[in-house]
């Protein structure tokens, strides 16, 4: 039987954890990433979920486009990797926060997009060159919106 000091102990711990906004789950989020095996820019986005404390598997694939169909990924929010984390989408060069923020708020969405490859994205870094300023794009049942806009992997204020 748990004494009442140990509850109260306990008790006391969850809420100060609570309250400093540490996610005790943060080291258990697992991101399924399909890449092409030729595509070195996925790389980069991996290795910048993992700075970020996801847990990546990587899956090598040249059958992308076929994941992406079968995902549901609209062809015109393609990009060169797709991701599955929780039941949503990831499609291209995602900063993790966007990631956090989505897990966070669990919208109606199927998932967030980021078209092309903008220069600066996570991975997508160029020495010497100015990052791009992009959206992320939600994407669902109620078509499309913009979840995000970012320079880099800084998040840039609601226009």
């Amino acid at each position: 039987m748990i004494s009442r000091r140990r509850f109260l102990v306990s008790l006391t711990a969850t809420v100060l954890l609570a309250r400093s906004g540490v996610n005790a789950f943060a080291a258990s989020l697992r991101i399924a990433v399909h890449k092409d095996p030729n595509c070195g820019c996925c790389g980069g986005w991996v290795d910048h979920l993992r700075a970020n404390g996801f847990e990546a598997n990587v899956t090598e694939t040249a059958q992308l486009n076929r994941i992406k169909a079968r995902l549901g990924v609209p062809n015109e929010l393609a990009s060169c990797h797709t991701a599955e984390i929780e039941g949503f989408i990831i499609e291209g060069h995602v900063p993790a926060e966007s990631i956090r923020k989505l897990l966070s708020q669990r919208p109606t969405i199927h998932g967030l997009a980021v078209p092309g490859m903008p220069v600066g994205s996570p991975g997508m870094e160029v020495a010497g060159t100015a990052p791009e300023i992009y959206d992320v794009i939600a994407f669902g049942p109620l078509g499309q919106s913009v979840f995000a806009r970012y320079q880099g992997v800084r998040e840039l204020p609601a226009s």
